[in-house]
């Protein structure tokens, strides 16, 4: 039997909380004496896997802590969802395998690196435009243009799709955010089902055209592809643009709108980093993906029964893994809640734990973040936010929806 039974995780309410009372909470998890069970009103409940250890040992036993057939719902989607959002995140081995091994030798640092080779440029021309404006919207014209650009640059997406792709990334992480969904009365899956629908066609369209007609971009790389005689089909690529797009943009851009805020909240560490901005940058850019964990959880599901520490997990169960708590747990980092910027070691989840599934996109990642960042400090040097993040109503994405900022 679980020792401790917290409703609260599944629910959104809870979710919009402070981050201090929602730390707390964490904070009493990690420290009960065995497993805490969340139930859920229609559907099988979870287990919340809250300490680093846990986490770790799951992420690493792919063929216990079983992906399939989701690892991003709490929730088994329906078969109409299903089908778009399949990607490799949701599949074990060995076709997740098979698709990592095709993706990666396209999608490989030295591939991002020549795809990419504008992204310092891109940095320059957005801290150009926001010194031009002025006071705005970090979120808005900082924060989301930075990712999205580079995304569909590297995958040869027409400037004309942007608003297509932001609206739809926007609807398929917040579908409980009335800001992106409209009233709850609406059919969600529906509206779900169309936003995946529309990067399916898109990306199906342009692997089309790549096909007959190759280009320099990620597309044509993916498309033609061939590794020990194997490619992606058609719905493949289109799940993995998904995926992309979905992941490297939202995750990015949070990352990026954190930044700005906790370096305002806490003005000794803005201090440091600009003392020292090419020195302290890197260490930085580790701390805010860990305080701000961008992407909260990840599920999995048992696919027999295995004990870890000391509880037995059986075949069917449901498990959560709180890469949030992770990254607060007082076993692994010293004052957990601070943000330091020179913190080190810092071994941090915030892009999944080792394993199988550890974040395909962490170096593109890394270099956005920071070339951004490098850019606004060292012309913006002033830049802080006016006003407290309007957070995204979420449990999935740690996502901020509008960040107004001032230099």
């Amino acid at each position: 039997m679980p020792s401790l039974v917290e409703p609260r995780l599944s629910s959104l309410d809870f979710w919009a909380k402070a981050q201090t009372e929602r730390d707390d909470v964490f904070a009493g998890l990690r420290s009960a004496a065995g497993p805490v069970f969340c139930p859920l009103p229609d559907e099988p409940g979870f287990y919340a896997l809250t300490r680093y250890a846990q986490v770790a040992e799951a992420s690493r036993r792919s063929e216990v802590f079983s992906s399939e057939p989701t690892a991003v719902s709490l929730v088994d989607p329906p078969q109409e969802i299903a089908e778009y959002s399949g990607s490799m995140i949701s599949l074990d081995d060995p076709r997740h395998a098979r698709l990592r091994r095709i993706v990666s030798r396209s999608f490989t640092p030295r591939m991002v690196e020549r795809f990419t080779g504008d992204v310092a440029l891109l940095a320059r021309r957005i801290v150009d435009e926001l010194a031009e404006r002025g006071a705005c919207d970090f979120v808005e014209h900082v924060a989301m243009p930075m990712p999205l650009r580079i995304i569909c640059s590297m995958m040869g997406i027409p400037d004309a799709e942007y608003d297509g792709v932001i609206d739809a990334t926007n609807m398929i992480l917040g579908i409980g955010d009335p800001d992106y969904v409209g009233p709850a009365g609406e059919d969600r899956v529906t509206m779900l089902r169309e936003k995946f629908a529309h990067l399916h066609e898109l990306m199906g369209d342009l692997g089309r055209l790549r096909r007959e007609q190759p280009a320099d971009d990620l597309v044509t790389a993916l498309s033609h592809a061939n590794v020990d005689g194997e490619s992606l089909t058609a719905v493949e690529l289109a799940r993995f643009f998904t995926l992309l797009v979905v992941a490297g943009n939202e995750t990015t851009r949070n990352a990026l709108s954190h930044a700005l805020a906790l370096l305002t909240e806490h003005p000794d560490q803005r201090a440091l980093l600009l003392a020292d901005v090419e020195g302290r940058l890197p260490d930085a850019v580790e701390e805010v993906v860990r305080h701000a964990t961008p992407v909260t959880w990840m599920r999995r599901t048992l696919s027999r029964d295995y004990e870890l520490h000391g509880h037995m997990y059986r075949s069917g169960e449901r498990v959560v893994l709180y890469y949030n708590s992770a990254n607060r747990d007082e076993a692994v980092f010293e004052d957990p809640h601070a943000f330091d910027i020179t913190r080190s070691p810092n071994p941090h989840v915030g892009f999944g734990a080792p394993g199988p599934h550890f974040c395909l996109g962490a170096h593109l990642a890394r270099r956005e973040v920071t070339v951004l960042l490098r850019e606004l400090y060292t012309r913006l040097p002033g830049l802080h936010a006016t006003s407290a993040p309007v957070r995204q109503r979420t449990s999935f994405i740690n996502g901020i929806k509008s960040l107004p900022c001032a230099f």
